[in-house]
């Protein structure tokens, strides 16, 4: 396995942010990044400028159907974002450093807070297909961490804390926002495995016991890289399957969409009302 020197990385992040500066002049604040199924909430943003990621210097290209792979530059809840239509995974092949390179180049860009959103499996028996969740806290099961290597200090710590990894201020106001317009949405832990496989009864049981409420393929190496950077975060999971041991059925991509669908209007209207009150 290839781990990047600090210089290495420092000169793709440069002509990475060369490419975009030559094509946009919108300076972010908030970086949004959207899940299996969720690229929907992209239709509100009033865009300035769109950027497909193969067109720029060392991004990776999403392989994943249901990812657009697109950087749209504009407005959002009266705020200044860069979203990311499509997000990249470990089981695509992928080093971690190239999958929280975005993130790393959003913040060189000036963005302070992530918006990160995922589909996930639902183990918590009080949660249902469609169901949104607010993520408190994270278990990092992938086996593998972006920071590992050689520490680049300009960027953060080589010993970050991660004791709130989630922003409890942004956490506050989902709550906030959800509750004004009477939106159901649970707040619990979000355990990440590298995939591409679901889970077997075993592997749930296993995750439910230590203290995992859903499980996904993605998300927490972008928190990593966050926080390292001293970025805020908040983190909103869409549950887009049923994943209790005693009553498990096979998973079709179809259904896990069709929830997403459902979720959707859920999780965009959290996170736009987020923005608007930030």
């Amino acid at each position: 396995m290839h781990i990047e020197s600090v210089e290495e990385f420092r000169h793709k992040r440069s002509e990475a942010l060369t490419f975009i500066t030559e094509h946009t002049s919108f300076e972010p604040e908030y970086l949004i990044i959207l899940g299996t199924g969720l690229g929907r909430l992209a239709e509100q943003i009033e865009v300035d400028t769109s950027i497909s990621y193969e067109k720029i210097p060392h991004f990776p290209v999403s392989t994943v159907e249901s990812h657009t792979g697109r950087l749209l530059f504009g407005t959002l809840g009266g705020k200044r974002v860069v979203a990311m239509q499509g997000r990249f995974h470990y089981y695509e092949g992928y080093t971690m450093q190239q999958i929280v390179f975005p993130v790393r180049v959003a913040r060189a860009l000036g963005v302070h807070t992530l918006l990160v959103s995922n589909a996930c499996g639902g183990m918590n028996p009080n949660y249902r297909r469609g169901d949104i969740m607010l993520i408190n806290d994270h278990i990092n099961l992938i086996g593998d961490n972006p920071l590992i290597g050689p520490n680049d200090n300009e960027l953060g710590v080589r010993f970050p804390d991660m004791s709130e990894p989630y922003s409890a201020d942004l956490i506050w106001i989902a709550e906030q926002v959800a509750l004004d317009n009477a939106i159901k949405m649970h707040e619990g832990v979000y355990a990440a495995v590298p995939g591409p496989n679901l889970e077997t009864r075993a592997e749930y049981r296993f995750l439910r016991s230590i203290g995992a409420d859903v499980v996904g393929m993605s998300t927490v190496p972008e928190v990593i890289a966050a926080v390292h950077m001293n970025m805020k975060v908040l983190g909103i999971s869409v549950i887009t399957d049923e994943c209790f041991p005693d009553s498990l059925k096979p998973v079709v991509m179809a259904e896990i969409l069709e929830a997403a669908d459902l979720a959707e209007p859920k999780m965009t209207r959290v996170m736009i009302g987020v923005l608007e009150r930030l």
